[in-house]
């Protein structure tokens, strides 16, 4: 059997006793639930017990698929052992845990999966991991801004099909790994701003990114981030480059809040669509900011997420 180890950390301001107490609760995981994301009328059922070994955790929804998680073994402050037992789309279980350590910060907190895959999924390892990574990465992040501010940032609204289009944008190019799109997107926009300005371009449209490819092995991917344009036939100098996506269906989802959360957009988004069994068009997926970021306070930022479909 394909066997693979995911594990993704981040570090908290609060003490481990405040953090492991938070994570082995199970009633506050629909609060910092990367998956419930996609689908937060799903059905969840917490035992009335719910922060002691054999407690259970259990999801049942149409998109979020559904199963089981059961507390193992604790160690009170230090480490949180479980057992998730999925049920749908497949059946499988994998161990998980959560490892509490001190920190500089103040608590280092890291998330654990150890699972295997049918052998005739062999070729899905690699996919397997990235995906649940950047699951626990999403959720991590969520945790850590709940736990030091006592709010999440972040609702996703799932619109449905929309038409949109034609759109045409000039921006800079960029390839970048998935934990650096941040800060190579705020470089790229500021780059961007001052050769729209050099070169008299107009600048009233609306931000955007379109991607172009995602390498969910190695954590990468490569966008285009820029304005909108009035029409597709203003000439644009390098090193600005031009994109356009014809009018077209697409997938649309809606998300509130600070850019940080985006991921749950997406994932969302990708979730919807293979549920769905919709077939996307050879269009790149992207994103558009409604709002201005430099006016707009983070809890009101809306972002328009599109998948394009054929």
């Amino acid at each position: 059997m394909p066997r693979f180890h995911v594990e993704k950390s981040i570090e908290i301001a609060a003490p481990p006793q405040t953090v492991y107490e938070k994570v082995v609760d199970f009633k506050t995981w629909p609060t910092w639930s990367p998956w419930l994301c996609a689908e937060p009328d799903a059905q969840v059922t917490i035992s009335e017990n719910s922060n002691s070994q054999g407690s259970l955790y259990k999801w049942s929804g149409e998109v979020v698929g559904a199963g089981e998680i059961e507390h193992i073994k604790l160690d009170p402050h230090r480490r949180i052992d479980e057992e998730i037992r999925f049920l749908k789309p497949f059946a499988s279980t994998s161990s998980v845990a959560f490892d509490v350590e001190p920190s500089g910060l103040g608590t280092k907190l890291t998330w654990h999966m150890d699972g295997s895959l049918p052998w005739f999924m062999f070729w899905m390892t690699g996919m397997m991991k990235g995906f649940i990574g950047m699951d626990y990465e999403r959720g991590l992040k969520m945790l850590k801004e709940w736990i030091e501010t006592g709010t999440i940032h972040s609702k996703t609204n799932i619109l449905g099909i929309e038409e949109i289009g034609p759109i045409h944008m000039a921006g800079l190019r960029r390839s970048c790994s998935l934990k650096d799109i941040g800060g190579t997107m705020q470089g790229a926009l500021g780059q961007m701003m001052d050769l729209y300005a050099k070169h008299g371009l107009p600048s009233e449209g609306k931000l955007m990114a379109a991607y172009h490819k995602f390498h969910i092995g190695k954590q990468t991917c490569e966008f285009t981030v820029g304005t909108i344009l009035p029409s597709g036939d203003i000439d644009v100098p390098a090193p600005l480059e031009k994109w356009s996506c014809p009018q077209t269906k697409a997938f649309c989802v809606e998300h509130l809040g600070d850019y940080n959360h985006l991921g749950n957009g997406w994932s969302a988004a990708n979730q919807h669509v293979r549920y769905k069994k919709l077939k996307q068009r050879n269009c790149s997926a992207f994103e558009i900011y409604e709002n201005n970021p430099d006016k707009t306070p983070i809890d009101q930022l809306q972002t328009k997420i599109y998948l394009p479909l054929k």
